[in-house]
């Protein structure tokens, strides 16, 4: 389906079964973290998804094309950006599957189905709002908790995923201790972390962390990720992820 760009808009090809975006570029377009997060979610076939702060679509639509997902709901708060994913839908015929709905993730339990989906996502603002100078920036409000913070995600995704429904997010190490604190404060307990390092004599930037609804005590360490090689090429394991090879239904 044909649909009309803005002036400051583009369509990327995302390398998978030919589904495209839209992106603007002058806000925020989406990173490796995305992707990392929608390879990292196991959804079963048949699943009901939800991802919160969709941005773009991007996590929609990459769990669209690579899982067999029954309804994927991306859900975010500006509306111009809203607006943009809703477009990306339309150009890749996915309507009867992915929806974007304009909603705050603060009260979505007052327009999504409490407790009734398999899988939440989540690739939220990473930083604290100290020394934001615009707070309707596209871009900031990507960045950091402008509309929403860490327990406000964490939270909204206790109250949409179903008994031993999961939780998926990307975020970083420095929020670990936050993350599984928050996490078991909303009966979402952390089943499985994975450290993403830049390379392999570099600290970790990024963690994927996998909850389970009302689950058992028990943390798994996964081996960590390494993005760049010695050669400064992607490695052998992040190549496999762009090849999108389709995501496991455990």
């Amino acid at each position: 389906m044909e649909v009309q760009l803005k002036e400051t808009e583009r369509i990327d090809d995302l390398q998978l079964k030919g589904l495209k975006l839209i992106q603007d570029k002058t806000g925020f377009c989406f990173g490796i973290d995305a992707v990392l997060l929608a390879n990292f979610a196991k959804v079963k076939k048949g699943a009901k998804v939800v991802d919160l702060g969709t941005g773009t679509g991007i996590i929609p639509t990459l769990i669209a094309g690579k899982s067999q997902a029954s309804k994927i709901i991306g859900v975010e708060i500006q509306e111009e950006v809203y607006e943009m994913a809703t477009r990306s839908v339309k150009l890749n015929n996915l309507q009867d599957r992915v929806e974007i709905i304009n909603a705050d993730i603060k009260t979505i339990d007052k327009t999504l189905e409490v407790h009734g989906y398999h899988v939440v996502t989540s690739n939220p603002p990473y930083m604290h709002m100290d020394g934001i100078k615009n707070p309707n920036d596209k871009k900031m409000i990507s960045r950091h908790e402008v509309k929403c913070n860490l327990e406000d995600v964490i939270r909204a995704a206790s109250r949409l995923t179903m008994p031993k429904g999961k939780f998926f997010m990307i975020h970083r190490p420095t929020r670990l201790v936050d993350i599984i604190e928050l996490g078991r404060k909303y009966r979402l307990e952390p089943k499985q972390v994975q450290f993403i390092h830049p390379r392999a004599n570099k600290a970790p930037n990024l963690i994927l962390v996998e909850f389970a609804k009302d689950g058992r005590p028990e943390l798994k360490i996964l081996d960590p990720l390494y993005v760049y090689g010695e050669d400064g090429n992607y490695t052998d394991e992040i190549k496999a992820i762009y090849a999108n090879e389709d995501i496991g239904e455990e």
